[in-house]
């Protein structure tokens, strides 16, 4: 597998995370250099660690994995997705802070299911995993510290404000159905 193709493979691997970020930027109204740098790290370590780790199980269990990756991300994403949809319309919610620890981890995890897959099938082609997860790691951090900062000249619009927790909450219900229904064409 060429170095190009794995950027290419990272790059579309990132862009779930990109979109997370973008939210965690509207949402966020504490340090955005911290938070773009949280949801860097985060999201990058989990995206290479996760292509890392589909690598090391290979083809053993890609049997277990695969019917029911797409579900744990789509019912991961979706929960986040309708508590921010909740905090909306009851601003006295707080169950869900979006600078909590446990929100960026599950997000993280919610949205590198598919790079486990993509780490399996880097053990079928052969391709240096060592490269592979660097790469997709380094992508991510970038795609993700730009989605906060994008994020954030967003949220300056007061019109879009008003409706932050909406819009974040339908960006990642969007990308947990597309999460699901790519793996349900795919089948």
């Amino acid at each position: 597998m060429s170095i190009y193709s794995i950027v290419l493979v990272a790059l579309s691997l990132s862009m779930d995370a990109f979109a997370v970020s973008i939210t965690l930027g509207i949402a966020s109204d504490n340090d955005y250099n911290l938070t773009a740098v949280k949801a860097g790290l985060s999201f990058g370590l989990f995206q290479g660690g996760m292509a890392g780790i589909g690598w090391a199980l290979g083809c053993s269990l890609r049997r277990v994995i695969d019917p029911i990756d797409h579900w744990i991300a789509f019912l991961l994403l979706s929960a986040i997705g309708i508590n921010f949809i909740k905090e909306s319309k009851n601003p006295s919610l707080n169950a869900l802070s979006i600078d909590s620890l446990k929100v960026l981890l599950t997000l993280s995890l919610a949205t590198s299911i598919d790079a486990l897959a993509t780490g399996v099938t880097f053990s079928l082609l052969n391709a240096n995993i060592l490269i592979a997860v660097c790469l997709i790691g380094q992508i991510t951090y970038f795609a993700s510290v730009m989605g906060v900062f994008i994020g954030k000249s967003l949220s300056k619009s007061t019109k879009l404000q008003s409706c932050v927790n909406i819009l974040g909450g339908i960006i990642l219900i969007m990308i947990g159905l597309k999460i699901l229904i790519t793996h349900l064409i795919n089948s």
